[in-house]
């Protein structure tokens, strides 16, 4: 199905995605690890030489160990000495006043971050921290990581974003072409229902094709209201229900039975009844999909607060939890035939032309399927969905 490809390729992107940022992150805490040990054993050397220092006589060349004790430019160290409780420092910056306490808490820090370098000879331990490339290379994976984030969403949003106006110049391109075509063939019907019924005015037939033709020119100007802002008026939502109800109840199986759960007190919304009404006979049809053509159809009305809500449930075969969201989403279809367009696109009419809600309310295998629809109450416009 189209949806479920789409879907694939978005996983496909997202794992792609994902995988060179693991990547990305395993090369730098390799890396990283791998400095550490280098410093690691750049202190052992320089702990080697600072006891070699005090172990050489005066005729010993003394250039080696020198060159390697100044070599020690990047890496803090402290020397502290058990027999004096004397710290010595290098690469450290010293504060004016307390340098000893300074140094005593850095000693700390410094033990938590790498065992402590014993010097036997001289009773002496060396504590050392990280170098300031060391933390760079530690703090470069996070950033890394948050730089890859953003471009991820960044990029998926992107993609999110050109599919859904793809899929919205589809829906009013098509819509409109569609309403077109109808235009010239209607047109012609007309004129011939015009003709039949001078010559047979009370004809029975001639009055269904007249229903019929009333109803293709309903649809016709549904579609052609697909793209444009639609004219939203304050109308009784019970009257549109049984309306739209009404011309497929000829057209549906009667083992189908029809309830209606409505409150005496009108309920009235700010809505188009051209496209509502749609939405009413799309969410009809596919209950009595769902049932085989046999079963319960119940549309309830309930207001609540400065919203209204219309329930309309089955008893059919259900909705499996992980589909409650796919089912809007165009090209989603369990049917061998079909475009998957139906429940698509009322949630587009109640959504983008009402500013309503749609959803699966609840859903249970085997029992059936309740849709919501939420509005805002004409009495009060104040306040969003």
């Amino acid at each position: 199905m189209l949806f479920q490809s789409r879907s694939i390729m978005n996983y496909v992107f997202i794992a792609l995605a994902v995988a060179i940022a693991a990547g990305s992150l395993w090369v730098s805490h390799k890396l990283a690890k791998d400095l550490s040990r280098e410093e690691r054993n750049k202190m052992e050397i320089w702990a080697a030489a600072t006891q070699q220092l005090v172990k050489v006589g005066e005729d010993t060349d003394m250039s080696l160990v020198l060159k390697v004790l100044q070599s020690n430019t990047t890496i803090p160290v402290i020397l502290y000495d058990e027999n004096s409780g004397e710290l010595s420092a290098n690469n450290i910056e010293l504060p004016a006043a307390n340098a000893k306490e300074f140094l005593i808490e850095k000693k700390e820090l410094f033990a938590q971050k790498h065992e402590p370098i014993a010097l036997p000879e001289l009773n002496q331990y060396l504590y050392y921290d990280d170098s300031l490339l060391l933390k760079r290379l530690q703090v470069y994976p996070s950033i890394q990581l948050a730089v890859f984030a953003v471009f991820i969403a960044l990029a998926f949003f992107a993609l999110r974003s050109a599919q859904r106006a793809e899929q919205n110049n589809v829906w009013v391109g098509l819509s409109k072409e569609t309403a077109h075509q109808l235009g010239t063939p209607l047109s012609s019907l007309a004129a011939w229902l015009e003709y039949l019924k001078l010559s047979s005015p009370d004809n029975a037939h001639v009055q269904e094709i007249e229903k019929d033709i009333v109803r293709l020119n309903r649809i016709a100007d549904r579609f052609s209201k697909i793209g444009s802002a639609p004219d939203l008026r304050p109308a009784e939502l019970q009257g549109i229900v049984e309306r739209s109800v009404a011309y497929l109840r000829k057209r549906i199986s009667e083992k189908v039975e029809i309830v209606y759960d409505f409150p005496e007190k009108p309920l009235q919304a700010h809505v188009n009844e051209a496209l509502f009404g749609w939405v009413i006979e799309n969410l009809t049809k596919n209950a009595v999909d769902a049932m085989n053509g046999q079963g319960r159809i119940t549309y309830s009305l309930v207001e609540k607060g400065d919203f209204i809500h219309l329930d309309i449930s089955d008893t059919g075969k259900g909705i499996p939890k992980s589909k409650h969201r796919a089912v809007f989403s165009p090209g989603f279809t369990t049917k061998e035939r079909g475009w998957g367009l139906g429940l698509s696109l009322a949630k587009r009419i109640v959504e983008t032309y009402h500013k309503g809600k749609i959803f699966v309310k609840s859903s249970e295998m085997g029992k059936g399927t309740t849709f919501r629809i939420v509005l805002r109450s004409a009495c009060n416009e104040t306040k969003s969905v």
